[in-house]
């Protein structure tokens, strides 16, 4: 595999080497010895998965304290905009965000540390989003900013108009406003 590293600091973009002929393909998609060396020692404790269709925008999403989670992001079907936002204060980068292009073509995979939000736009008629995450869901510190944050300005790839939106996603705080990490 070849780790990328981003222009924010511990945030990877992850490309596989794929073995493909007419049967098909094979990859390894994690080496837990290899992801060490790159990155360090994480330990996923779950896998999640999500599908969603065009538009759908899930973010920005994260845990607050001992909840915070690592992520490590992939599509297995689809394509989608990832994202990932700084919320460490101490980091040289806070308040920037890292996105990537995500898709069962290009079979990379994402790795946002803690300390960061995290939301996707699906560009694909559908996804099928899965990811690793370090630490057990906790409803009480689950967190959300707005997608639309004058201050994060990320560059969303589709119209407003096409936004599809759970309510919590449509009511995530400002970023000013957000619990953030030291």
């Amino acid at each position: 595999m070849n780790y990328i590293q981003t222009e924010i600091n511990g945030v990877w973009l992850i490309e596989p080497k794929v073995f493909a002929d007419a049967r098909g393909y094979f990859m390894e998609a994690f080496k837990e010895a290899e992801f060490r060396e790159h990155i360090g020692d994480v330990h996923f404790v779950q896998d999640n998965e999500s599908k969603s269709s065009f538009g759908v925008l899930r973010g920005l999403h994260y845990q607050k304290g001992e909840y915070s989670q690592a992520k490590l992001v992939r599509v297995l079907q689809g394509k989608v905009l990832d994202v990932a936002v700084d919320l460490r204060r101490s980091s040289p980068t806070f308040g920037r965000y890292v996105s990537v292009e995500l898709s069962d073509e290009n079979k990379r995979q994402f790795f946002i540390p803690r300390g960061f939000a995290h939301g996707f736009l699906v560009l694909s008629d559908e996804a099928l989003f899965t990811y690793k995450v370090d630490n057990i869901y906790a409803p009480q510190a689950e967190a959300s900013i707005r997608y639309d944050d004058p201050d994060l300005k990320i560059d969303w790839p589709i119209a407003m108009s096409q936004l599809v939106l759970s309510v919590k996603d449509n009511c995530g705080v400002a970023f000013k406003d957000a619990v953030c990490f030291d």
